[in-house]
């Protein structure tokens, strides 16, 4: 036809594609409408619905492509954390804690664990490192990877001597078990300590901390970037451990706690 036409390929081409791009955007502007004028409820089930009322044919993968691309997600659509299968530590190392988790001394036992949270679209993680004697939280990191570098970056925020760490218990997770955090422990002289294999209540303080953090701050907030991530982090962990009271050390924070006893020990 181009060449009856005595017209370029080429013309027919740009044509036909900038056709394409204008239903596209006409279309994305529908969905968009359809969606905000519907308490922002609906999934493609009930849009593509919508849409063939409005003499449109579009299957539910174009529109979840859009919907996507809008950053478009229904308020009946929950994210689900899926766990990544990782190797269990099986060192021979014994749990010297041993559920004692009234300690006496600051820094004898510092625990740790690992919890999930959403950054924009993709899971993120956030390791913080736990002073049983008064719940301080006294390292913390935040990162798009479960390893052992994002417990490494906690340890890097400890103020102080890092030799002032008697033990370090965690659970027997993968990302625990490094040789570079064996060779900073070494390092510093810290003692190491392993929950029994299959069992969070050897780790509960920390268990308890996250579930903590999670009410009152991961989901509390939408995450823009990492850098927004660790700003308000940052920002939690000075109010849980300057302003926030807790109950376990007689309603006081925990750098009161710790104050008061220092001045006891004085």
């Amino acid at each position: 036809m181009c060449k009856v036409l005595q017209i370029a390929k080429s013309t027919f081409y740009y044509e036909a594609i900038d056709k394409e791009n204008e239903d596209e955007s006409i279309l994305t502007e529908t969905i968009v409408e359809i969606f905000q004028s519907n308490r922002k409820a609906y999934g493609t089930r009930k849009i593509k619905t919508k849409l063939q009322e409005q003499g449109y044919i579009v299957s539910r993968r174009r529109i979840g492509r859009i919907m996507k691309e809008q950053g478009l997600v229904s308020t009946y659509t929950i994210a689900q954390y899926k766990p990544h299968k990782t190797a269990c530590n099986d060192a021979e190392t014994a749990n010297v804690l041993k559920r004692e988790f009234d300690q006496k001394e600051a820094k004898r036992f510092v625990v740790s664990d690992l919890t999930y949270v959403k950054v924009q679209h993709k899971w993120h993680y956030i390791c913080v490192l736990i002073d049983l004697f008064n719940r301080e939280i006294i390292g913390h990191s935040a990162g798009p990877r479960k390893d052992a570098a994002l417990i490494s970056r906690a340890f890097a925020t400890v103020e102080g001597d890092l030799s002032d760490i008697q033990w370090f218990h965690t659970d027997r997770g993968s990302e625990f078990k490094n040789q570079n955090i064996d060779a900073l422990l070494r390092t510093f002289n810290i003692g190491r300590s392993l929950s029994m294999k299959g069992c969070p209540y050897d780790n509960a303080v920390a268990e308890a901390t996250y579930k903590v953090m999670k009410t009152e701050f991961i989901n509390q907030m939408h995450f823009q970037s990492l850098h927004h991530l660790n700003v308000e982090l940052y920002d939690y962990v000075n109010w849980f451990n300057r302003h926030r009271v807790h109950g376990s050390l007689g309603y006081m924070t925990p750098v009161q706690y710790k104050t008061t006893a220092l001045k006891k020990v004085v």
